[in-house]
């Protein structure tokens, strides 16, 4: 075999191997939460809470696309774990579905703000978050209202509350790709 790089820059099969163990291990392990009844199937609604559970930040379009790639038993709606790792383990592999950047949380809240005042109403971001993109369900919208909202005004402080949305990718996705 020829490699182009130094002989130190080999791959080492060994590590891929230990890397590919590792990873295929903690996508097991995640999996097996959601696995109520231990025969290595979980519901097809589950797959995004697993995916995102494991440091990974897809639409919920990404996460539809994704169960294209992997055979979903129908009628019955269950996925295999045999099926979603290999897929999932290229997800991590590729590193995708990264954590949006903290700038970008922030532009985002201020192309909201059009009074450019620093803060949001509760109703002007209802109104953003079930009518307009990938819309909130009720329920996300109520858990999302009551950790974000000031609860004396009644308003979300955009500058404050980005922080709660930033993701650590050290924390989230442990693995040296």
């Amino acid at each position: 075999m020829i490699y182009t790089r130094k002989n130190s820059e080999r791959p080492n099969p060994a590590t891929s191997y230990g890397l590919v163990a590792e990873i295929e291990k903690k996508i097991t392990e995640a999996f097996e939460v959601f696995d109520r009844e231990s025969n290595k199937t979980v519901d097809v609604k589950e797959i995004g809470c697993i995916v995102r559970s494991l440091g990974c930040f897809p639409s919920e379009a990404e996460v539809q696309e994704l169960l294209a790639q992997i055979e979903v038993e129908e009628p019955s709606g269950f996925v295999h774990l045999e099926k979603f790792l290999p897929v999932m383990t290229k997800v991590l592999l590729d590193r995708r579905f990264r954590p949006i950047p903290e700038d970008v949380i922030l532009h985002a809240f201020e192309a909201l703000d059009e009074n450019k005042c620093g803060y949001i109403t509760k109703e002007d971001l209802v109104k953003h978050l079930t009518e307009e993109g990938e819309p909130f369900t009720q329920e996300e919208m109520e858990d999302m209202l009551a950790v974000a909202l000031d609860p004396e005004t009644n308003t979300l402080h955009y500058r404050d509350y980005r922080i709660k949305l930033v993701v650590d990718e050290t924390k989230t996705f442990p693995f040296n790709v």
